[in-house]
């Protein structure tokens, strides 16, 4: 887990970061231009880095660029040096690894029988100990990604089949994950034991895609076929798709941040819409938590749907008291700390109009560190709002991910070490209240959360890890990735 920092370039970054985003197409005369555009659509998902790689029958050709999707692959030169019917892509924000070029994915290496190609939404807990023991045994690597680890245990795997040579080395690693592989012969999908990390299977005039989400497939006219199962491989070639099972099978607990926050809102899981949950979530938060006021003010974009819940739940009006600016550039420079301290308004000011003199009810989907919720308390107060109600449409974070979610350290977590009471008037508000647990469940269809088998992957909430966590409890954890700092 790579600990969230606070820096003059992101006056935003207190806020839950993006996992990463995969994307393959197997067959298609059009394969790059289609996975750039289902890049495009997984934007949500990181904006570090993105990276392609295609392959025309003979030779493998990558891409891979910091910055976003647009920038990288809006040319049709980049598309055209892209050749092949079978391409593979990633967007990346990192958890673990630097953002540098030599860790964007896809990650390739030359293997005994061929080139293999891979991209990898999530992170391995055991990731650290395992590159340990393989560095220790002569590996050389190229990268400071977990991702390299599985290139490593494919390529040291003395099965004959590639498949069993990647069943092989998926049996050793621990944590979430969901690969998109891509071989000369073969487009390859693989999802965790637990289902953590979400992979869906889809279709374009014939040819089968592997994706991240459904808007994926949404953006490129494509049918949706079915979620891959958790634990299960899908391997697609020229004879069709197979399906192997090489874990003993378990219920699926795939994570609740999905549907609270990295999904999109268009996007089908499980059956379920993304949007409707999080109305769902706003709405079951009014009947817990309900507050007197005016108007309800969604903290855009991620409390738009929960405060649309809220507002037709209790029948306050909706309204949009808070305007986001969706053309700030990334590099800003915030030269004095005075300067600093007005970031939050580059990214969202005030609708003056709208709060001022009113009770409103603020709601947003989660609080990290909670500096950036002091900060629009703060200017709602400015504006002119009589009273702030914060309403939040999910449960405390009280402990850290380690399964590809970007978050600070326990003890850099409001709710870790703050009392609800303690919370509330470090933020400013007039009053505060989250979604409790069962509360969670009940918008996502469940009477409340089985303690003795979790429905999903809820860690950040009840600090219940559903795997190993050997790399945070183990001597890896202290281990220096590189030596090699790169300039730039």
């Amino acid at each position: 887990m790579k600990p969230q920092t606070e820096t003059a370039f992101d006056p935003y970054a207190d806020r839950l970061r993006e996992e990463c985003g995969v994307f393959g197409i197997f067959g298609h005369a059009d394969a790059t231009a289609l996975t750039a555009l289902g890049l495009h659509a997984l934007q949500h998902r990181g904006q570090e880095a993105a990276g392609i790689v295609a392959f025309d029958g003979k030779r493998f050709h990558s891409e891979r660029r910091l910055g976003l999707v647009g920038d990288a692959f809006s040319e049709a030169s980049v598309i055209e040096k892209l050749k092949g019917s079978q391409a593979i892509g990633h967007v990346r924000y990192s958890t673990t690894g630097e953002t540098i070029l030599r860790n964007v994915q896809p990650l390739f290496a030359e293997l005994h029988g061929g080139g293999f190609a891979v991209a990898h939404n999530g992170n391995l807990t055991n990731g650290l100990t395992l590159r340990r023991n393989l560095v220790r045994d002569g590996a050389i690597y190229q990268s400071t990604s977990d991702t390299e680890v599985l290139l490593h245990l494919v390529a040291r795997s003395r099965k004959s089949r590639f498949i069993e040579r990647f069943v092989d080395a998926i049996r050793q690693i621990e944590g979430a994950y969901a690969f998109v592989g891509m071989t000369n012969k073969k487009l390859i999908g693989a999802r965790d034991p637990l289902g953590i990390r979400p992979l869906v299977l889809g279709e374009l005039d014939g040819c089968p895609i592997l994706t991240s989400e459904t808007c994926a497939l949404d953006i490129i006219g494509a049918k949706f076929i079915r979620e891959v199962e958790n634990g299960e491989i899908v391997v697609i070639s020229e004879d069709g798709i197979e399906s192997h099972k090489p874990f003993p099978p378990v219920a699926e607990r795939p994570c609740i941040f999905e549907y609270i926050y990295f999904a999109r809102p268009d996007s089908i899981v499980k059956g379920r819409s993304i949007y409707e949950r999080r109305k769902q979530m706003g709405a079951v938060l009014a009947a817990e938590s309900p507050a007197k006021a005016d108007v309800i003010v969604p903290v855009p974009d991620s409390g738009v749907p929960a405060a649309l819940g809220y507002a037709q739940a209790s029948g306050i009006p909706f309204e949009l008291g808070i305007i986001r600016n969706h053309y700030v550039g990334r590099t800003f420079i915030e030269p004095t700390q005075k300067v600093r301290e007005l970031g939050v308004r580059l990214k969202h000011s005030a609708n003056r109009g709208v709060v001022e003199g009113k009770s409103i009810v603020l709601v947003d989907d989660s609080i990290v560190r909670g500096t950036t919720s002091l900060k629009i308390v703060k200017m709602m107060r400015e504006a002119g709002a009589r009273e702030v109600h914060f309403r939040i449409s999910s449960p405390p974070i009280t402990h850290p991910d380690y399964y590809g979610i970007d978050t600070p350290d326990r003890e850099k977590l409001l709710a870790a070490t703050h009392s609800l009471e303690e919370m509330r008037q470090f933020v400013g508000a007039d009053s505060l209240a989250f979604l409790s647990v069962d509360g969670l469940y009940r918008a996502m269809g469940h009477e409340r959360r089985d303690p003795v088998r979790p429905q999903f992957t809820d860690h950040c909430f009840t600090g219940d890890y559903p795997t190993s966590l050997t790399d945070v409890i183990g001597e890896s954890a202290k281990q220096e990735l590189s030596l090699l700092a790169e300039a730039g």
